[in-house]
Protein backbone atom coordinates (compact mmCIF):
# COMPACT_ATOMS: atom_id res chain seq x y z
CA UNK A 1 0.00 0.00 0.00
CA UNK A 2 0.95 3.52 -0.87
CA UNK A 3 0.91 5.64 2.07
CA UNK A 4 1.23 9.74 2.22
CA UNK A 5 4.54 10.82 3.50
CA UNK A 6 5.77 14.82 4.22
CA UNK A 7 9.18 13.17 3.13
CA UNK A 8 7.84 10.38 0.52
CA UNK A 9 4.57 11.45 -1.28
CA UNK A 10 3.10 8.34 -3.09
CA UNK A 11 4.01 7.90 -6.78
CA UNK A 12 1.57 7.46 -9.09
CA UNK A 13 1.17 7.95 -12.80
CA UNK A 14 -0.66 10.35 -14.69
CA UNK A 15 -2.31 9.58 -18.30
CA UNK A 16 -2.43 12.84 -18.78
CA UNK A 17 -0.10 16.12 -20.04
CA UNK A 18 -1.79 18.63 -17.83
CA UNK A 19 0.26 20.90 -15.98
CA UNK A 20 -2.96 21.91 -14.02
CA UNK A 21 -3.70 18.70 -13.10
CA UNK A 22 0.21 17.83 -12.03
CA UNK A 23 -0.18 21.32 -9.89
CA UNK A 24 -3.26 19.87 -8.43
CA UNK A 25 -2.17 16.66 -7.75
CA UNK A 26 1.00 18.28 -5.72
CA UNK A 27 -1.63 20.75 -3.74
CA UNK A 28 -2.83 17.26 -1.92
CA UNK A 29 1.06 15.50 -1.18
CA UNK A 30 1.25 13.76 -4.55
CA UNK A 31 3.74 13.31 -6.43
CA UNK A 32 3.31 11.74 -10.25
CA UNK A 33 5.06 10.41 -13.32
CA UNK A 34 3.48 11.56 -16.37
CA UNK A 35 2.10 8.95 -18.48
CA UNK A 36 0.94 10.42 -21.84
CA UNK A 37 -2.36 8.73 -23.20
CA UNK A 38 -3.43 9.66 -26.45
CA UNK A 39 -6.83 8.28 -27.62
CA UNK A 40 -9.84 9.13 -30.17
CA UNK A 41 -11.54 11.90 -28.33
CA UNK A 42 -14.17 12.34 -31.35
CA UNK A 43 -17.40 12.08 -29.65
CA UNK A 44 -20.07 9.07 -30.37
CA UNK A 45 -23.39 9.82 -31.89
CA UNK A 46 -26.08 10.91 -29.70
CA UNK A 47 -23.60 10.23 -26.52
CA UNK A 48 -23.77 12.84 -23.83
CA UNK A 49 -22.08 14.81 -22.05
CA UNK A 50 -21.50 12.93 -18.98
CA UNK A 51 -21.12 9.44 -20.66
CA UNK A 52 -18.85 11.61 -23.14
CA UNK A 53 -16.58 12.35 -20.56
CA UNK A 54 -16.47 9.31 -18.65
CA UNK A 55 -15.63 6.97 -21.42
CA UNK A 56 -13.17 9.37 -22.38
CA UNK A 57 -11.44 9.39 -18.66
CA UNK A 58 -11.80 5.65 -18.73
CA UNK A 59 -10.14 5.19 -22.00
CA UNK A 60 -7.33 7.08 -20.57
CA UNK A 61 -6.09 5.26 -17.75
CA UNK A 62 -6.61 1.87 -19.62
CA UNK A 63 -4.27 3.67 -22.43
CA UNK A 64 -1.94 4.35 -19.78
CA UNK A 65 -1.98 0.73 -18.38
CA UNK A 66 -0.96 -0.35 -21.84
CA UNK A 67 2.43 1.28 -21.70
CA UNK A 68 3.51 -0.48 -18.00
CA UNK A 69 5.43 -3.26 -17.30
CA UNK A 70 3.75 -5.50 -14.74
CA UNK A 71 5.95 -4.18 -11.99
CA UNK A 72 5.25 -0.81 -12.82
CA UNK A 73 1.43 -1.68 -12.41
CA UNK A 74 1.94 -2.00 -8.94
CA UNK A 75 1.33 1.76 -8.72
CA UNK A 76 -1.67 3.63 -9.14
CA UNK A 77 -2.64 4.99 -12.48
CA UNK A 78 -5.25 7.80 -12.77
CA UNK A 79 -6.91 9.71 -15.74
CA UNK A 80 -9.37 12.76 -16.11
CA UNK A 81 -10.99 13.80 -18.77
CA UNK A 82 -12.95 17.87 -18.64
CA UNK A 83 -15.50 18.81 -20.99
CA UNK A 84 -17.90 22.05 -21.26
CA UNK A 85 -21.68 21.30 -22.22
CA UNK A 86 -23.70 24.49 -22.84
CA UNK A 87 -27.57 23.30 -23.02
CA UNK A 88 -26.55 19.83 -23.40
CA UNK A 89 -23.77 19.85 -26.16
CA UNK A 90 -20.13 19.54 -25.84
CA UNK A 91 -17.39 22.36 -26.03
CA UNK A 92 -14.44 20.66 -26.29
CA UNK A 93 -11.33 22.35 -26.98
CA UNK A 94 -11.32 24.83 -29.81
CA UNK A 95 -9.76 24.16 -33.09
CA UNK A 96 -8.76 27.41 -34.32
CA UNK A 97 -9.18 30.96 -33.15
CA UNK A 98 -12.29 31.11 -35.09
CA UNK A 99 -13.84 28.14 -33.42
CA UNK A 100 -12.57 29.66 -30.16
CA UNK A 101 -14.57 32.76 -30.87
CA UNK A 102 -17.66 30.46 -31.33
CA UNK A 103 -17.33 28.95 -28.17
CA UNK A 104 -16.56 32.07 -26.03
CA UNK A 105 -19.64 33.87 -27.68
CA UNK A 106 -22.28 30.92 -26.94
CA UNK A 107 -20.40 30.86 -23.52
CA UNK A 108 -21.02 34.70 -22.89
CA UNK A 109 -24.22 35.51 -20.12
CA UNK A 110 -24.90 31.64 -19.94
CA UNK A 111 -25.07 29.29 -17.07
CA UNK A 112 -23.32 26.15 -18.13
CA UNK A 113 -21.94 22.55 -17.15
CA UNK A 114 -18.18 21.74 -16.51
CA UNK A 115 -17.99 17.72 -16.26
CA UNK A 116 -14.56 16.49 -15.08
CA UNK A 117 -14.54 12.50 -14.80
CA UNK A 118 -11.73 11.13 -12.68
CA UNK A 119 -10.53 7.41 -13.32
CA UNK A 120 -8.25 5.52 -10.89
CA UNK A 121 -6.78 1.69 -12.10
CA UNK A 122 -5.20 0.10 -8.87
CA UNK A 123 -4.77 -3.52 -7.99
CA UNK A 124 -6.52 -4.90 -11.02
CA UNK A 125 -9.65 -2.29 -10.62
CA UNK A 126 -10.67 0.41 -12.57
CA UNK A 127 -13.23 3.06 -10.69
CA UNK A 128 -14.62 6.32 -12.52
CA UNK A 129 -16.06 9.24 -10.82
CA UNK A 130 -17.61 12.46 -11.75
CA UNK A 131 -17.50 15.80 -10.90
CA UNK A 132 -20.17 18.42 -12.34
CA UNK A 133 -20.08 21.86 -11.32
CA UNK A 134 -22.52 24.77 -12.85
CA UNK A 135 -20.83 27.78 -14.21
CA UNK A 136 -22.14 31.43 -14.43
CA UNK A 137 -20.76 33.41 -16.74
CA UNK A 138 -21.15 37.14 -17.44
CA UNK A 139 -21.83 38.98 -21.17
CA UNK A 140 -18.96 39.45 -22.58
CA UNK A 141 -18.06 42.34 -25.12
CA UNK A 142 -16.64 41.44 -28.49
CA UNK A 143 -12.77 43.65 -27.34
CA UNK A 144 -13.11 41.12 -24.46
CA UNK A 145 -13.05 37.94 -26.45
CA UNK A 146 -10.84 39.28 -28.74
CA UNK A 147 -8.48 40.59 -26.35
CA UNK A 148 -8.84 36.94 -24.55
CA UNK A 149 -8.12 35.04 -27.81
CA UNK A 150 -4.78 37.38 -28.49
CA UNK A 151 -3.84 36.04 -24.88
CA UNK A 152 -3.50 32.22 -26.21
CA UNK A 153 -4.80 30.83 -23.34
CA UNK A 154 -7.89 29.54 -25.00
CA UNK A 155 -6.15 27.12 -26.77
CA UNK A 156 -5.68 23.80 -24.71
CA UNK A 157 -8.83 24.61 -22.57
CA UNK A 158 -12.06 22.85 -22.91
CA UNK A 159 -14.70 25.70 -23.86
CA UNK A 160 -12.29 27.80 -24.69
CA UNK A 161 -11.55 29.56 -21.12
CA UNK A 162 -9.62 28.42 -17.96
CA UNK A 163 -10.97 29.48 -14.66
CA UNK A 164 -7.42 29.98 -13.12
CA UNK A 165 -6.70 32.14 -16.15
CA UNK A 166 -7.59 35.83 -17.44
CA UNK A 167 -11.40 34.28 -17.45
CA UNK A 168 -11.41 33.94 -13.96
CA UNK A 169 -12.80 37.92 -13.84
CA UNK A 170 -15.55 36.64 -15.82
CA UNK A 171 -17.02 33.63 -13.89
CA UNK A 172 -20.47 35.28 -11.27
CA UNK A 173 -20.79 32.37 -9.68
CA UNK A 174 -19.89 28.56 -9.55
CA UNK A 175 -21.86 25.87 -7.64
CA UNK A 176 -19.45 22.53 -7.31
CA UNK A 177 -15.88 22.23 -7.35
CA UNK A 178 -13.63 24.49 -8.54
CA UNK A 179 -10.56 22.56 -9.08
CA UNK A 180 -13.12 20.40 -10.82
CA UNK A 181 -13.67 23.29 -13.43
CA UNK A 182 -9.82 23.37 -13.60
CA UNK A 183 -9.17 19.85 -14.58
CA UNK A 184 -8.84 17.88 -10.97
CA UNK A 185 -11.62 18.18 -8.50
CA UNK A 186 -9.49 18.03 -5.56
CA UNK A 187 -12.08 16.20 -2.96
CA UNK A 188 -13.22 13.50 -5.42
CA UNK A 189 -9.86 12.61 -6.26
CA UNK A 190 -8.72 12.66 -3.06
CA UNK A 191 -11.39 10.16 -1.89
CA UNK A 192 -11.25 7.77 -4.56
CA UNK A 193 -7.61 7.07 -3.77
CA UNK A 194 -8.72 7.19 -0.20
CA UNK A 195 -10.90 4.42 -0.79
CA UNK A 196 -8.57 2.45 -2.78
CA UNK A 197 -5.77 2.78 -0.51
CA UNK A 198 -3.60 4.10 -2.40
CA UNK A 199 -3.26 7.60 -0.10
CA UNK A 200 -4.63 7.88 3.54
CA UNK A 201 -5.04 11.92 2.93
Amino acid sequence: MLSYKMDAPPLIYLASRSPRRVELLKQIGLSCEILPADIDETQHLNETPVDYVMRLAQQKVEAGLQRLTAEQRAHAVLAADTTVALAGVVLGKPEDDDDARRMLRALSGSVHDVHTAIALAFNQQIEVVLSTTIVEMMVLSEAQIDAYIASGEPRDKAGSYGIQGLAGAWIKRIEGSYSGVMGLPIYETAALLRRHKVSTL
